[in-house]
């Protein structure tokens, strides 16, 4: 069946669609299996012919628009939908390493909030070698939070990498440093080792009605997410006061005296955190008061996206 409005040539069909064409091939390969192994065996061979049938025809229209207009692979690389389409044939007009840039570009934001940032070395073959820097600012954030965020978007923008590696920082010394974002023996470790982070990434296209200086409620996957913009850039956290443990729903923005630092202040027992830098704690209580649980935020196939632990979206739904 037709998607809605495809049978009007002046009425495109929503990006979300599509974006869920993947799931919905996938469930359909799965339903194939009722009939057996060789059912599903042919189902996918089905797919694989069709799937080569269309990329062979992306391939010349491809060449046939570069030819007359060479800048015009910039224009496809900018729509979402294509791009990814291009990215499963191999056809993307944009070398790998330009795309891992921009990739990387895309979560600074989040690994500035833990006071770090990334750089890309080199790429040799299907293997990504990065090293980070900066300051982590005691910031809690597991390595896989970390990780999950980095190892995303570099995946998505480079299907084609099998591994990716992290190099120590080095010192003036020449002598090699920690990594002051978090160690890079424990960075993207499960990377390395073949084993993927136990999370899911969630498209909550609502975030970005958030206006500067505004703080929302989002449900998401069944638990709360507390998410906020400053400037440009969102952040969200898991709805938990770091210092009394109660939600933080009526929170809202503001800047500190004698600072142009933004802090959220707990609407129940007051307290402040710093949402640009992980959420650190800024009031100096007896015991302190904890982070609050950073969530990572990106921009997922043109969409703003939150990533939850697939053991929490189970445990609250």
């Amino acid at each position: 069946m037709d998607p809605p409005g495809s049978s009007d040539p002046d009425v495109s069909v929503p990006d979300e669609h599509w974006r869920a064409a993947g799931d919905r091939i996938q469930a359909l390969l799965d339903a194939s299996a009722s009939g057996g192994a060789a059912a599903r065996e042919r189902a996918e061979q089905l797919v694989r012919e069709i799937t080569d049938l269309y990329g062979a025809g992306l391939q010349r229209l491809l060449a046939l628009a570069m030819r007359a207009a060479p800048d015009v692979g910039d224009d496809i690389a900018a729509d979402d939908l294509v791009a990814s389409l291009l990215l499963v044939h191999g056809l993307h007009p944009h070398p790998v390493e330009r795309r891992i840039a921009a990739a990387l570009d895309t979560v600074r934001p989040y690994l500035g909030s833990h006071g770090g940032d990334v750089h890309l070395l080199d790429v040799d073959g299907e293997v990504v070698r990065l090293q980070f820097s900066g300051s982590c600012r005691r910031c809690p954030s597991s390595a896989v939070t970390l990780e999950l965020a980095v190892e995303d978007a570099v995946r998505a923008a480079a299907p084609e990498i099998s591994s990716i590696e992290v190099v120590a920082q080095q010192s003036e010394k020449g002598t090699a440093a920690a990594s002051a974002v978090i160690s890079a023996e424990s960075l993207l470790e499960h990377v390395r080792a073949g084993v993927h982070v136990p999370a899911a990434w969630h498209p909550v296209p609502t975030l970005s009605e958030l206006a500067p200086g505004e703080v929302g409620g989002f449900r998401v996957a069944g638990t709360t997410v507390l998410a906020c913009r400053v400037g440009d850039d969102v952040y969200a956290y898991q709805d938990r006061c770091g210092g009394c443990g109660e939600s933080l729903a009526g929170a809202v923005l503001h800047r500190r005296m004698a600072s142009a630092d933004v802090v959220l202040r707990c609407p129940r027992c007051h307290a402040h955190f710093d949402v640009v830098h992980a959420g650190a704690p800024i009031d100096e209580t007896p015991g302190g008061s904890a982070y609050l649980e950073p969530v990572p935020v990106l921009i997922r196939s043109g969409v703003l996206s939150v990533a939850l632990p697939r053991s929490t979206a189970a445990s609250v739904a």
